[in-house]
């Protein structure tokens, strides 16, 4: 048998064959052509629409609990996927350490005070308006899933509501080809906890004990239920990434991660610290933000909801405080914010704390001088709360777990968080700082009369009503939705 000769096209052809294959050549490179232009122009579509928008919250995380920030033994293969593909932030912090009005907060782009909802489970005021009204102007089809806190003006702003995050192709059959925002509202960690969340359960021996709890084998065990529910949340946003790839939305969906305030344990939540309001903030979008980049400023997510109005092609209303910080996205260089504030109202117990944090420092102002910090009511029955309490009785606490006790507490509170990242030694005294604290202090007063806030002496009277109001904060609160 001849062997078959792989010869280079047209030879062996006659001059009439040669002919019609040029010009077969010439159609088929002009088809090329014209596809090939085709798909330059829907990408180039692709990037100018408006992205879809899907925000997982989680309830109750602490920002360095997830293998991207930094836990290596906690189970995140898809949070961490998340900041592998697009933007993560380094250093995010929240307005407030507390759910409903942190959620209200971000949602809105305005401090707590400014909302009208600043205290636990208080409604958002009828006059007030959420992002999702504003991107519906736009045409997006808007949704919410599980946990919402806004009480009635704050749930009926949403298109479409579901309490199964299994929901998610429901959602989006409602939303067409609109583009679309959908807020999920997890409820993972927040407490109670129970075995079985996930499997296989992580091993108390190998979980990451705080300074600030004491290292017992009741908190071990605490903190390993706490890593379950993040592994079991991280299981369901990475069920959602699926869905978007198999639709092919992947790649103009922008996904945003990002906790309501920091891990539910004494010294965390509720508290000014890093640990109440520092959080992971992860931006993932495809076609806009490239893989794998970290910005290292420090960043509000009061400046989430003006960002997300920005890309989705509008100007945010002059009422909201954030600030776009769309640019960032774009060039995580940029150097962030010099100044990011959070306040701490009332959880359980009434508070009135105020914090300033630059990249460097934080000062804290505290009112309620003579009493101990107010703990939220889950992180107080918690087993290590309970083991606080007997090395307390043992007089065995160290400095970073004793804090929480302290009274009286010291009316302003100034770290150094180059020198004490935890957060533990208090310098506002020291000669050193003096200028720092003043610095720090006019800018805090400053942001207080710019924002319209109101000072400890204004809201609650001695018999437990609103001064404005005159509303009991006993009261019985407005039907909502997962209240927990």
């Amino acid at each position: 048998m001849r062997p078959t000769i792989n010869k280079p096209t047209g030879m062996g052809m006659n001059p009439f064959q040669r002919s019609v294959q040029l010009v077969v050549l010439f159609l088929f490179g002009i088809a090329l052509s014209g596809g090939a232009a085709r798909y330059e122009r829907q990408a180039a579509r692709q990037q100018e629409a408006p992205p879809n928008m899907l925000i997982f919250v989680a309830d109750d995380a602490g920002w360095s609990d997830f293998g991207v920030y930094g836990n290596e033994v906690i189970t995140t293969p898809n949070v961490d996927r998340l900041a592998e593909t697009g933007l993560r932030v380094a250093y995010a912090f929240l307005t407030t350490p507390q759910c409903s009005p942190s959620r209200i907060s971000i949602l809105s782009g305005k401090y707590p005070h400014a909302t009208g909802a600043e205290d636990l489970h208080m409604p958002l005021p009828e006059t007030e308006i959420l992002l999702p009204t504003l991107l519906k102007e736009q045409g997006y089809f808007t949704g919410h899933m599980r946990k919402t806190h806004y009480g009635p003006n704050g749930d009926r702003q949403f298109d479409w509501y579901s309490r199964a995050v299994e929901d998610f192709p429901a959602f989006l059959e409602a939303a067409g080809d609109h583009p679309f925002f959908l807020w999920v509202g997890f409820r993972d960690p927040h407490r109670g906890y129970q075995q079985g969340a996930f499997d296989p359960p992580h091993d108390p021996a190998e979980v990451i004990v705080p300074p600030f709890l004491a290292d017992t084998p009741e908190t071990r065990a605490d903190l390993a239920l706490y890593y379950d529910e993040i592994a079991r949340m991280d299981q369901h946003i990475g069920r959602f990434l699926e869905t978007l790839d198999a639709r092919g939305l992947r790649e103009n969906t922008l996904v945003v991660f990002l906790s309501d305030n920091g891990m539910p344990f004494p010294a965390a939540k509720g508290t000014l610290y890093d640990a109440g309001i520092r959080t992971p903030l992860i931006f993932s979008w495809p076609a806009g933000i490239e893989a794998g980049a970290v910005a290292q400023g420090p960043v509000s997510v009061i400046d989430l909801a003006p960002t997300l109005l920005e890309l989705a092609g509008t100007t945010p209303p002059e009422a909201m405080q954030g600030q776009s910080i769309r640019a960032l996205l774009q060039n995580p260089s940029l150097p962030g914010r010099n100044y990011v504030f959070s306040e701490r109202n009332w959880h359980n117990c009434d508070e009135h704390m105020r914090s300033v944090r630059t990249a460097r420092y934080k000062l804290i102002r505290n009112a309620y001088v003579e009493l101990p910090h107010g703990t939220p009511a889950d992180a107080s029955r918690s087993p290590s709360w309970y083991s606080l309490i007997r090395r307390k009785k043992q007089g065995a606490l160290t400095w970073p777990q004793q804090r929480i006790f302290q009274a009286p507490r010291p009316r302003i509170e100034l770290y150094d968080l180059q020198k004490d990242p935890g957060e533990f030694y208090n310098v506002a005294d020291e000669a050193d700082y003096a200028e720092v604290v003043g610095e720090l202090t006019a800018v805090l007063d400053q942001w207080i009369d710019e924002t319209g806030d109101f000072p400890p002496t204004l809201r609650r009277r001695d018999d437990n009503t609103d001064r404005i109001t005159g509303v009991k904060f006993t009261q019985k609160i407005p039907p909502m939705r997962d209240m927990q």
